[in-house]
C-alpha cells in the first residue's frame, strides 16, 4: 500500500479548524468584566467642639511672707512647719519686755501729761494761766496719747501673727534668732492653696485664628461652658474637679509670643501643688456644621497633601486634594475638599484609580468614636499650632 502525505495535513488542519471555531464559541458566550466594588461612608455634617489644650502650672491663690515688725530675739516658735495655719494665729514670740517697758513709761507720761492739762483748763477760766499754755499742755497730752499707742502697737506685734489663712512652710530662724524689723529674708510663707490658681500660655497665632474662625462664622461662642476648664495632670490623668477662666493677660510676652491665661480650680484635699506642670483643656468654639471623615479615607501624596477619593458621578472615582489639620479620634477635621453628602471610599482603594468605574457598598472598616458630638483637643506648647 502505497504512503500518501497529503492525508497528515489534512487532518491536522481539520482539528485546528475545529480547535480555533471552539475557543471562539467560549469567548462569545463568556460574561463582562465586573467594575470592582468599594466600601463607602456617606458623609454628613455634625457638631464639633474645638478644645484648646495649653500647658501651664500651677501657683498659689494667696502667698504671704511673714516678716518682722520690731526687732528682737525669737523666743518661741508655735506653729508646725507644713501645716495649715488660720488667719491671725501666733506664730512667733519676740522678746517683749523692752517693749512692755517703754508702754509703761509711755503711759506714766500720759497720766501726768492729762493731769496737767486738766488743771490748766480749770485755770484758764479763771485767767490764772495763760491761753498759750494751756494750748501748750494739751498738745503735751496728745502727744503722749500718741505715744502710748504707738508702744502698745510696738509690744503686740512682738506676737508675729499669721496674715492670711493657708499652709505654711518651713521656718526659716528658730529661737534665739535675732530679727529686724524691715529685713530681707521671709521668716516663713504662708500659702493658701484651695482654691488654686493654673496659668497657661497660648501662642498670639493661635489665639488670632481662633477669633478669625469665629468672627466668620466658622466657629461659635462655646456659651456658658467657653469658660470652664479641665486640667490633665503631670501622669495624664484628669483632675476631678472643673476651673474657671478668671482673665487673659493684656499683653503679649516678647520672649515666647505667647499670652498667659489664668484660671482657678477648687483644690479641697490640696492634691494641687504650687509649680506642678499640667496641661489646661478650654473650650474655644464649636462648629455646628462640621465635616468628620474616617482616617481609613484619607491618605497622603508623596508631596504630604492629604488626598481622598470619593465616588462621583456615573459611580466614577474622583480624586480629592484636601485641608485637614486635625483629628478627632479617629477622625479628620475636613476644612476643605469634602462636603455634606459626599461618598468617601474607605475599602478597596488598593484596586482603583481617578476616573475607573466602581460598584458601591456601604464600608464594613470604619467605626466612629462619637457620631453625635465630636470634640478636639489641640495641644499646643504655646509656642504656636
Amino acid at each position: 500500500m502505497r504512503f500518501n502525505p497529503v492525508f497528515p495535513a489534512l487532518v491536522t488542519a481539520t482539528v485546528l479548524t475545529a480547535l480555533l471555531s471552539g475557543c471562539q464559541q467560549e469567548d462569545a458566550t463568556a460574561p463582562a468584566a465586573q467594575p470592582p466594588q468599594v466600601g463607602v461612608v456617606t458623609l454628613q455634617p455634625q457638631a464639633f467642639t474645638l478644645t484648646s489644650e495649653l500647658p501651664g502650672r500651677t501657683s498659689a491663690y494667696r502667698i504671704a511672707e511673714v516678716r518682722p515688725q520690731v526687732n528682737g530675739i525669737i523666743l518661741k516658735r508655735l506653729f508646725t512647719e507644713g501645716r495649715e495655719v488660720k488667719a491671725g494665729q501666733q506664730l512667733y514670740q519676740i522678746d517683749p519686755s523692752t517693749y512692755a517697758a517703754t508702754l509703761k513709761s509711755a503711759q506714766a507720761s500720759l497720766q501726768s501729761s492729762k493731769s496737767l492739762a486738766d488743771r490748766y483748763k480749770l485755770l484758764v477760766d479763771e485767767q490764772a494761766v495763760s491761753r498759750q499754755e494751756f494750748d501748750e499742755a494739751q498738745a503735751k497730752r496728745l502727744q503722749a496719747e500718741a505715744v502710748v499707742q504707738s508702744a502698745q502697737i510696738d509690744l503686740r506685734y512682738t506676737k508675729v501673727l499669721a496674715p492670711i489663712s493657708g499652709r505654711i512652710g518651713r521656718s526659716a530662724i528658730t529661737e534665739g534668732a535675732l530679727v529686724s524689723n524691715g529685713q530681707s529674708s521671709a521668716m516663713a510663707v504662708i500659702q493658701q492653696l484651695d482654691p488654686i490658681y493654673v496659668d497657661v500660655t497660648q501662642s498670639s497665632l493661635a489665639m488670632l485664628k481662633l477669633r478669625r474662625e469665629l468672627a466668620s462664622g466658622q466657629l461659635q461662642k462655646a456659651g456658658e461652658n467657653a469658660a470652664r476648664v479641665k486640667l490633665i495632670l503631670e501622669d495624664g490623668s484628669e483632675y476631678a474637679e472643673l476651673g474657671q477662666l478668671e482673665f487673659a493677660e493684656v499683653s503679649v510676652d516678647e520672649g515666647t509670643g505667647s499670652v498667659t491665661l489664668r484660671a482657678v480650680f477648687p483644690n479641697p484635699n490640696h492634691d494641687l501643688l504650687p509649680g506642678m506642670f499640667v496641661h489646661a483643656q478650654l473650650q474655644a468654639g464649636v462648629n455646628r456644621e462640621a465635616i468628620l471623615a474616617p482616617q481609613q479615607g484619607v491618605t497622603r501624596d508623596l508631596k504630604g497633601q492629604p488626598t481622598a477619593l470619593v465616588v462621583g458621578q456615573d459611580n466614577k472615582v474622583e480624586l480629592r486634594e484636601l485641608k485637614a489639620d486635625r483629628t478627632v479620634g479617629n477622625q479628620w477635621l475636613i476644612n476643605q475638599g469634602l462636603y455634606s453628602g459626599d461618598r468617601l471610599i474607605t475599602e478597596g482603594l488598593q484596586f482603583i484609580k481617578p476616573g475607573d468605574q466602581v460598584r458601591v457598598s456601604e464600608a464594613s472598616n470604619v467605626q466612629v468614636d462619637n457620631p453625635t458630638l465630636a470634640t478636639a483637643a489641640v495641644k499646643t506648647d504655646g509656642q504656636g499650632e
